[in-house]
This record gives structure tokens, sequence and C-alpha cells, in this order.
């Protein structure tokens, strides 16, 4: 059974970091392209930050371009997205997500996988 599993979240004041995993279990990610969205309290859901599988192409928000970064590592089966320089505005609920193969865009294609049950991020002083 495939399953994405995120962790990493929690409470930071404005300017700190959290790095968040996505880890799969079921299948290996590394034939996966892979995003993280988020989902404030009353707002839309946000593309944060895709990457491809055989490329490593990616994208980012412009929100979130110069602070977040997105990497891989195949053989801990897992996505990370390393949040630096947090404002409140990045709070919310993140979520990961996976898609095996790419019908379009990176995150509208990754949007239609399989994905995790999410992880609060929340900064506030």
């Amino acid at each position: 059974q495939l399953q994405l599993v995120e962790s990493g979240g929690g409470l930071v004041q404005p300017g700190g970091s959290l790095r968040l995993s996505c880890t799969a279990s079921g299948f290996t990610l590394d034939s996966y392209a892979i995003g993280w969205f988020r989902q404030a309290p009353g707002k839309e859901r946000e593309r944060v930050s895709c990457i491809s599988s055989s490329t490593g192409s990616t994208y980012y928000a412009d929100s979130v371009k110069g602070r977040f970064t997105i990497a891989r590592d195949n053989a801990k089966n897992t996505v990370y997205l390393q949040m630096n320089s947090l404002k409140p505005e990045d709070t919310a609920v993140y979520y990961c997500a996976a898609v095996r193969l790419l019908f379009s865009r990176l995150c509208v294609s990754i949007e239609s996988g399989s994905w995790g049950q999410g992880t609060q991020v929340t900064v506030s002083s």
C-alpha cells in the first residue's frame, strides 16, 4: 500500500527554520515526482515546491523562493523541505504528494497523485 508520512512540523518564531520530511512506504520514491503543498485556515491550497523524479527539476512558489529548498534522499526514501527565514504567513498545514507519471506541469501532475496526512507549521512569536 502506497503511503506518505509527513513530519517535522511545529511551532517556530519568525526568522526561524524547520525541515519537513516526507517519507514513503510501500513504494520507492526515486521514480516519483514529489511536491509540497500547504493550506492555511480559510485559504485555498497552495503549491509550495515540487521536484521531478529523473531530472531533478524543481518548482518554487514566488512566496518561498530563496527561503525554501526541496531535496530528495532516495537512500532514505524521503523528500525534505528545508524552510528558512520563516514568516507568520508560512503558517499552514503542509502536505506532501507523489505521482509516478507526469502528464502536464510538474506540480499540477503531482496533485493528482497520493497524499500524506499533513503536518502543522506555526510561525509565531
